[in-house]
């Protein structure tokens, strides 16, 4: 049950409904306390991701989100830009048709964005996502963005992550 985020009753009404594609808005009244506030619902994807651990979980676009926000902290990575990366990466999935994807598709689509946008992000972002065991891995990662940014980058004006193997 939704609850008044001013006061935590649970009725109230919807005064104005906005559909924008994929969300509707919805502004609403509570009863109580008579305080306004905004709703925003999604459609959720039926879509799993494979974590490399071989569990499953549902995709989560916030989960996507927060994570190229971490990696733009105090860079010139401005909202909408991180909101069109993770807007994009979602799309390409939902493309596929596919009910599972796996973490390392989505890993790569993020890293293909960043690579444009913001070397330092794609950086903090590659970091985690690829799991460097130590700074030569670093170094070789830094060293393969720099050539890309000298050759800028191929025919299609992309670049191709490094395919990982688990040390499993």
């Amino acid at each position: 049950m939704m609850q008044c985020p001013h006061c935590g009753h649970g009725k109230h009404q919807v005064i104005d409904t906005r559909d924008r594609g994929e969300t509707v808005r919805r502004r609403r009244k509570c009863l109580d306390c008579e305080q306004r506030f905004t709703t925003y619902e999604h459609i959720a994807p039926s879509l799993l991701v494979s974590k490399r651990d071989g569990h499953r979980e549902p995709f989560d676009s916030q989960k996507l989100l927060a994570g190229i926000r971490i990696a733009s902290v105090k860079r010139p990575v401005s909202s909408e830009r991180m909101q069109s990366i993770a807007n994009y990466v979602e799309d390409q999935i939902q493309r596929l048709g596919r009910a599972e994807v796996t973490s390392e598709m989505i890993g790569n689509l993020v890293l293909d964005q960043l690579a444009d946008v913001d070397q330092v992000a794609y950086i903090r972002f590659a970091s985690v996502y690829l799991d460097f065991n130590d700074l030569s891995e670093v170094r070789s990662e830094v060293d393969r963005l720099m050539g890309r940014s000298e050759l800028n980058g191929d025919a299609n004006g992309r670049f191709e992550p490094p395919q990982r193997t688990s040390a499993s």
